[in-house]
């Protein structure tokens, strides 16, 4: 008789010194000192993180005004093409205004053909 007496004063008794662990583990006291040295474990990484992420914004930002850059010098090409038209119907009539010059000067018209040379 005296034994299940015993296993169940023995099992009061864990179940309370359970409970008072429980109760210690969890006081905030203790859950501030835990948060305290999670703090104290994860800065370093996180902070190595943030300098990372700055890091690369700025590296990004200088990849974006870059590629800004040459999106807007494609896009003043792209633009200049009718001053290059330009450029070459004149180019064209010079040449044309040449070519009667240097007729003219030689004593032909351009539209007949010059005559052989007799070399």
């Amino acid at each position: 008789m005296e034994e299940p007496e015993m296993q169940l004063k023995g099992k009061k008794v864990t179940d309370k010194f359970t409970e008072s662990v429980y109760v210690l583990a969890n006081e905030p006291s203790v859950a501030l000192y835990r948060l305290q040295e999670h703090v104290r474990r994860s800065l370093p990484e996180l902070a190595q993180h943030k300098a990372d992420m700055q890091r690369w914004e700025e590296q990004s930002q200088g990849a974006i005004y870059t590629v800004e850059y040459a999106c807007s010098a494609v896009k003043n090409l792209v633009d200049s093409s009718i001053y290059f038209r330009s450029v070459e119907g004149l180019l064209k009539q010079a040449i044309s205004i040449r070519d009667h010059m240097n007729a003219a000067a030689q004593g032909h018209s351009p539209e007949e053909p010059p005559p052989p040379s007799s070399a």
